[in-house]
């Protein structure tokens, strides 16, 4: 089936070999506490552990490390004023070559502090896609810099489906994965790789009822953008992807929403439980368990929690 998808399990299989010690072989994690709690047998991937802390780190070294010499020396560019931002720097500083980064103007300092620290080139413009998408294909036209799409190119999705490759070679059969869905990259992922590793397997994405325009364009088989995205987790304020879109209505079997306050709830009681920093967005997939979105009782369950930043001094529960 996956055969006429814009991403294949093939691709996802070269970009382990093509992003193997650059990025770190996350730990798989397990708590008796949360699988009373969740009713379900969990193993937790944990890409908060990744370098800049987020799964984004191994598409952006998947597009980056697949240039050519040539097109490598002119650079890559990208918009964003998240994970993606620092991870597309890091990966254009790992290979030597530069990295143009559109952020907004209202970025979060800590976000611009980080970018700037590996070496990304940032020219900032107004808060708005259409800008931020213009003044990257601006910068594209005039350096010759490759553009790496946050969450829709191939090569992304490719290197974010990494991680569940390496979460079904660990832990075996699963009855189900679940994952968060912002531009549809990371859940397409992991779609590709659970249907191939085992046909089997209940695929299941997962996002909050407050930034949904991917859940409805599953429902309706319409790609939508929805109403403007209001949710604490800041990483899924996007719009599906093209790409995204097209492998979500092949391969999923379910997709769930969740509410803020479920969001929270699920975030913090993984700080408390398994002592580790996740963010909003990675708390997501864990909210729809807490909420019984998705009946999942005794069931072997692989979670994918999606990254850790978070601003310590503007906690949810504060």
């Amino acid at each position: 089936m996956s055969a006429d998808l814009p991403v294949t399990f093939i691709d996802i299989a070269t970009a382990v070999s093509r992003i193997e010690g650059h990025v770190h072989h996350t730990p798989v994690m397990r708590s008796h506490r949360l699988d009373d709690i969740l009713k379900a047998k969990i193993a937790f991937k944990c890409e908060n552990f990744q370098r800049i802390g987020a799964f984004k780190a191994r598409g952006a070294h998947n597009a980056v490390l697949a240039l050519d010499e040539t097109a490598a020396e002119r650079g890559v560019v990208t918009h964003s004023s998240g994970n993606h931002a620092a991870a597309l720097s890091l990966a254009a500083a790992t290979r030597g070559i530069p990295a143009f980064i559109v952020m907004p103007e209202n970025a979060p300092q800590a976000k611009v502090d980080s970018v700037r620290r590996l070496g990304g080139q940032i020219e900032f413009c107004a808060p708005t896609i259409t800008a931020r998408e213009a003044a990257a294909d601006a910068i594209a036209a005039s350096r010759g810099a490759t553009l790496v799409h946050p969450y829709d190119d191939p090569l992304v999705i490719a290197g974010q489906g990494t991680a569940a490759l390496e979460l079904l070679e660990e832990v075996g059969p699963l009855d189900a994965i679940v994952a968060p869905v912002g531009g549809g990259g990371l859940m397409s992922g992991t779609a590709v790789v659970a249907r191939h590793m085992q046909p089997g397997i209940r695929i299941i994405a997962t996002e909050p009822e407050q930034a949904d325009d991917a859940f409805r364009s599953w429902k309706t088989g319409e790609r939508t953008a929805g109403d403007p995205p209001n949710t604490i987790a800041d990483g899924l304020r996007t719009t599906l992807g093209v790409n995204g879109f097209h492998i979500l209505t092949v391969l999923l079997d379910d997709f769930v929403t969740v509410s803020e306050a479920a969001i929270v709830d699920a975030m913090r009681l993984v700080w408390e439980v398994m002592k580790i920093v996740i963010e909003p967005s990675a708390a997501v997939p864990v909210a729809a368990l807490l909420e019984g979105k998705v009946d999942l009782k005794d069931a072997r369950v692989g979670v994918i929690l999606s990254g850790g930043n978070v601003d310590l001094d503007r906690l949810p529960w504060q």
